[in-house]
């Protein structure tokens, strides 16, 4: 049924809850499993102005971490699984980003955690699950992780 899983991670315990969901589908469906973590440039702190070689070094110091986080949870992810695991980091905006990589790629299912926020916090910052939901046609697996893991 899903021949390519995409699960969204941003870095946090708290998003990893998705892996093991979207682990067991993917065993289940003998599917290719993506792990995907969006680089925001606006995450990255901005002490010189962009463009600027102390910019672009803190820009490839930032994916090199990630690229290394990416395959350490590759690791954890396919021991005692016979799963075919991708990691991808890509920079841009996060939301946009998901919605047309999965668009592109040919992904079938969207696994994602959701932070849960509410209030203030989620008219600041916006839901990125929230807005894959409403920008994709392409069904999502959505866990609220359990809060302590942040």
């Amino acid at each position: 049924m899903f021949k390519k899983i995409l699960a969204c991670l941003d870095g946090s315990k708290f998003a990893e809850q998705i892996l093991p969901y979207a682990a067991e589908q993917a065993a289940r469906f003998d599917s290719e499993l993506v792990l995907l973590c969006v680089l925001s440039t606006l995450d990255l702190p901005i002490a010189a102005g962009i463009g600027s070689q102390e910019y672009v070094k803190k820009q490839i110091q930032a994916e090199e971490g990630i690229k290394a986080y990416l395959k350490g949870l590759a690791e954890e992810v396919s021991p005692g699984r016979d799963v075919r695991l991708e990691t991808l980091v890509v920079d841009g905006t996060v939301g946009a980003h998901i919605v047309s990589y999965a668009e592109e790629n040919g992904i079938d299912l969207i696994a994602i955690a959701t932070h849960g926020q509410g209030g203030v916090k989620r008219l600041a910052f916006g839901s990125v699950t929230d807005y894959v939901l409403r920008n994709s046609a392409i069904p999502m697996l959505v866990i609220r992780p359990i809060a302590g893991d942040k």
